[in-house]
């Protein structure tokens, strides 16, 4: 018998794989992020008044929620509350004090057979100083009584 230790040898070598991988230089993707970003700012204005529009849903939709609040407290107590607490309405956090209402919800006038709400913009959406102003009143009647 051979007494000689028994060693295993490959024939096989390393098999070594060139990819040769594309790609887009620093500069040719700087100048499509310049060109994205001047066709943002080309088409910003006219995109403005849809950008308020949407906004302004938050507005009704809250308006539309104090309203039936409101019903559900004359059926209970036969007047009208001019307290949101009472009515376990709850105002969500403004964006101004880093919250992410855009309105601020509150009560004008409330009487035993009536009742007036409003919501005021606490952002100027399109810039130009002026706040968007939503109203509602107890007949249900939704109108923006000052557009942005």
């Amino acid at each position: 018998m051979n007494n000689q230790p028994l060693t295993m040898r490959s024939n096989t070598k390393p098999i070594q794989v060139k990819l040769k991988l594309s790609a887009f230089t620093l500069t040719e993707v700087l100048v499509v992020l310049i060109i994205i970003g001047i066709l943002i700012l080309l088409a910003l204005p006219s995109l403005m008044p849809l950008i308020t529009k949407a906004k302004s849903t938050e507005a009704k939709i809250q308006l539309q929620h104090l309203y039936t609040l409101e019903k559900t407290y004359f059926f209970e107590y036969s007047k009208y509350s001019n307290d949101l607490s009472e009515v376990s309405f709850e105002q969500q956090p403004l964006s101004s004090d880093g919250g992410q209402a855009n309105y601020k919800i509150e009560i004008t006038e409330a009487s035993g057979n009536s009742f007036k709400a409003k919501a005021t913009a606490v952002v100027d959406f399109d810039g130009d100083g002026i706040y968007n102003v939503w109203e509602i009143d107890h007949n249900k009647n939704l109108k923006e009584t000052t557009k942005d």
